[in-house]
């Protein structure tokens, strides 16, 4: 297993994709279940474009930039935001992130954009965000 998921990641390093509106536009008539579906209804209720990623700077290496590209989200909050983020979804990454899941960075994303969500969120080890608390 070790073995396939390396050769998987070399395979993801060599061929270096990348999420751009140009690839994923689909996503948006695709039906509400599948993981593409909810992509888009994600970034399009936060006005996010993965076209919008600012190119990584300071790295010295090719594959060092690449896998810093795939790996980061640029996140500015104001002090609401930051708030909720701290005391309601800090603690639920925490608590996802100590499960057992799927190395997200190495996955070709597009190309499991029809399938269904619970599927993909089993088949990955994804505990979903719970709903933000009323108060905010």
């Amino acid at each position: 297993m070790f073995r396939q998921f390396f050769i998987f990641q070399q395979s993801v390093l060599l061929k270096r994709p990348c999420v751009v509106s140009s690839k994923v536009g689909h996503a948006w008539d695709l039906p509400d279940n599948t993981f593409g579906a909810a992509y888009a209804r994600f970034m399009g209720s936060r006005n996010f474009s993965p076209n919008d990623r600012p190119p990584v700077r300071f790295m010295e290496a090719d594959d060092l930039a690449y896998v810093a590209m795939r790996a980061r989200g640029t996140a500015r909050f104001n002090g609401k935001q930051r708030a909720l983020f701290y005391q309601h979804y800090f603690p639920w990454a925490i608590r996802a992130g100590m499960r057992r899941s799927t190395d997200l960075i190495s996955i070709y994303y597009e190309h499991h954009f029809h399938k269904d969500l619970k599927d993909v969120r089993r088949r990955w080890g994804i505990i979903p965000a719970p709903p933000p608390p009323r108060e905010f």
